[in-house]
């Protein structure tokens, strides 16, 4: 009986600890250092959820990060971070939304709660780079263009937000380490703000549990990976 629970269960033992411990961290510290901006709020519960639901190939983690992104970009914009709400709203929502359709379309052996892990070939890798290059160029010229606070820090946003989006919509189980660099220049973009504005610390919570989230992503589609290709050889 105990054996048959166990393999009904969706999420593990620690996939279900660390979805908890981001959520009751995101409210302790909105209770601690705002308790006015609920949308912040709202935000970093439906970030923190997309985020376990992705770990686990999961394409209604994709939907989750479009309206997300949807709401970073009104957070971004009230603190002059027109990097962070163009870089949301107008390319990981929409490749958030590409993301859910690529994955929507390629489940695991007809399972939609699982996408495919695809493996980038060695070419399209490659193609990364200067890719990635060219709209952060283009990024940096509409960011100057109207004073974007902490221009070089918005910038590096961009290029790794970029090379997280189109990874993730490639199916690569490498979009998760580009989240997590990310993440980590998130959390210096917030805690400048936060200097000024100490409410904005339950951003920088937010992005601190996206970190350890992604992290796990990553180990998540690399055992997810080696898992499908077991099964593709039997």
């Amino acid at each position: 009986m105990q054996e048959n629970t166990r393999k009904k269960r969706y999420f593990t033992g620690t996939e279900m600890l660390l979805f908890c411990c981001s959520e009751f961290l995101t409210v302790l510290t909105f209770l601690i250092f705002d308790r006015t901006h609920y949308l912040t709020l709202t935000a970093s519960l439906i970030g923190a959820a997309s985020l376990v639901l992705n770990a686990k190939g999961n394409p209604l983690g994709q939907l989750l990060m479009v309206i997300f992104s949807v709401m970073y970009g009104i957070i971004s914009m009230r603190q002059a971070y027109y990097g962070e709400m163009l870089t949301y709203l107008g390319m990981t929502g929409p490749m958030a939304l590409f993301s859910l359709i690529s994955w929507l379309r390629n489940p695991f052996q007809g399972k939609r709660s699982e996408v495919a892990v695809n493996r980038l070939s060695r070419k399209e890798a490659l193609l990364c780079i200067p890719l990635t290059a060219a709209v952060t160029a283009a990024f940096y010229l509409i960011l100057r263009h109207f004073h974007t606070a902490l221009l070089p820090l918005s910038t590096l946003s961009v290029a790794t937000s970029f090379l997280a989006v189109y990874l993730t919509f490639r199916r690569s189980a490498q979009y998760a380490l580009a989240y997590a660099a990310n993440d980590i220049v998130l959390i210096v973009l917030w805690t400048a703000a936060a200097r000024q504005t100490p409410s904005y610390c339950s951003v920088v919570m937010c992005f601190l549990i996206f970190l350890a989230n992604d992290l796990y992503g990553y180990v998540s589609w690399q055992r997810m990976k080696t898992k499908q290709v077991q099964q593709n050889v039997r």
